[in-house]
């Protein structure tokens, strides 16, 4: 009788235990290059901008938190893409496509409101990240670039600190 109780009480426990907070996309891409991070402090994610060589390769990207853009990543070509999140909303997937020990040909960003944004070119191989649990949304990308464009890029997911207040302007 003491072993059910001490197992109901364990599983009951394990029930209630919170989720957890982070989950990590791996990077896909080549190597080399310099290192970038996009974390910031300003709040979550709330845009991105894209830039492509002309049918090509991802050549930069920008990721702007609360009410400004945060440093570019690699080089301006062309002219942008820019998907602004409304209010309340996140990203929940980044997809694309990847030469491997090369570049980023394709990003595919996903919204929760089921918005997305396509830049770059479907060619070579495929890469799909999400969350790896509920509530999680994109807060960081990291990975390597040169000159020339976008090498690797991994997705870092975590639940929310607190939710955006669009009155406080940054």
């Amino acid at each position: 009788m003491f072993s059910f109780l001490f197992l109901a009480v364990l599983w009951a426990s394990c029930m209630t235990a919170p989720l957890p907070q982070y989950s990590f996309s791996p990077a896909v891409g080549g190597g080399g290059g310099t290192a970038f991070s996009t974390e910031n402090e300003n709040g979550p994610i709330t845009g991105i901008r894209l830039w492509e060589n002309t049918n090509s390769y991802i050549t930069g990207l920008q990721l702007r938190y609360g009410f400004g853009w945060g440093q570019r990543v690699g080089r301006e070509v062309n002219s942008v893409q820019e998907l602004i999140l409304n209010e309340g909303e996140s990203f929940i997937q980044v997809s694309g496509k990847y030469q491997s020990n090369s570049i980023i040909y394709q990003l595919i960003f996903v919204t929760s409101s089921g918005r997305s944004l396509i830049v770059g070119q479907p060619v070579q191989k495929s890469f799909n990240f999400y969350p790896s649990n509920p509530g999680q949304e994109l807060v960081i990308l990291s990975g390597t670039h040169t000159s020339a464009g976008l090498l690797s890029i991994a997705a870092h997911w975590a639940v929310p600190r607190a939710q955006y207040n669009s009155t406080n302007q940054g």
